[in-house]
């Protein structure tokens, strides 16, 4: 069942977009290796990593990119439509360690027939720190007249 529409109306420059807290797994990393094909093993083996002088075991970019994407079709709803995103990693995450995806919209406008929102992202470690930021363009429907 899907949440409730967010309409174009709605929206304000500035709003905060829900945020969304994710708490991953070595489990959730090796099924996310195995279904996207990238089996660096810095993902899911601890000796592999610390042999790479990393930490431990950390989260794939591509699946933080995938939070950042679930933000926005989470804002479009059923009957929006994601346009553009980007991510950008500045950090590594850990498997353990809660993760919260957060994001405001940034600007508000029509183009044609389409009402648009951009949208500034960003996913904080516990510490809150910055690890991997976004933008996305997501068009929104109207209110019917």
């Amino acid at each position: 069942m899907s949440k409730q529409q967010t309409y174009w109306e709605d929206i304000e420059i500035g709003t905060s977009l829900p945020d969304l807290v994710k708490k991953p797994t070595t489990r959730q990393l090796v099924q996310w290796a195995g279904s996207s094909g990238d089996l660096y093993e810095i993902h899911y083996d601890k000796d592999q990593a610390i042999a790479n002088k990393l930490p431990g075991v950390i989260v794939h970019g591509a699946l933080k990119g995938a939070w950042i994407g679930q933000m926005l079709t989470d804002l479009a709803g059923d009957h929006g439509w994601v346009k553009k995103y980007t991510t950008s990693y500045r950090g590594m995450d850990v498997p353990g360690d809660t993760i919260s995806c957060k994001g405001k919209i940034t600007k508000k406008y029509i183009t044609g027939e389409e009402h648009l929102v951009e949208t500034e992202m960003w996913l904080e470690n516990g510490k809150g720190e910055k690890t991997t930021l976004g933008t996305g363009v997501v068009r929104l429907p109207s209110k019917p007249k």
